[in-house]
């Protein structure tokens, strides 16, 4: 995961989930269990409950199943095939995004008042 700078893996059989392991999985299941990790195979330390979002998911209900599992990351799923994971950062990156361009056309909206009654 290193090497390849990938902070989360999806773990597929036969094109579903079986399970999920991101970096903080590896330390708390791999390094402070005292384990090596040249001979640990990813399918005894991966998480198998996994949570999924699908197609129709709101932004909102991303959110609540990553609040509420105490999960950074999120694999979307389309009929039980994954088609991405949504990160906290991924989110968080939106809402700055919206909020930016709700706060502009506040401003311009604002402007655009100040300057008709003047």
């Amino acid at each position: 995961m290193a090497e390849k700078n990938i902070g989360f893996l999806v773990v597929l059989e036969n094109g579903k989930i079986v399970g999920v392991l991101s970096e903080r999985d590896c330390m708390r299941r791999v390094v402070l269990a005292r384990k090596y990790p040249e001979v640990t195979l990813v399918v005894d330390v991966m998480v198998r409950d996994v949570v999924t979002a699908n197609l129709e998911s709101t932004f909102a209900d991303c959110l609540r199943l990553m609040h509420t599992n105490g999960i950074r990351h999120l694999p979307v799923v389309d009929n039980e095939k994954p088609v991405g994971v949504i990160s906290v950062r991924d989110l968080l990156r939106e809402a700055v995004e919206h909020h930016t361009k709700v706060i502009s056309e506040l401003e311009r909206e604002r402007m655009t008042m100040l300057t008709s009654t003047a």
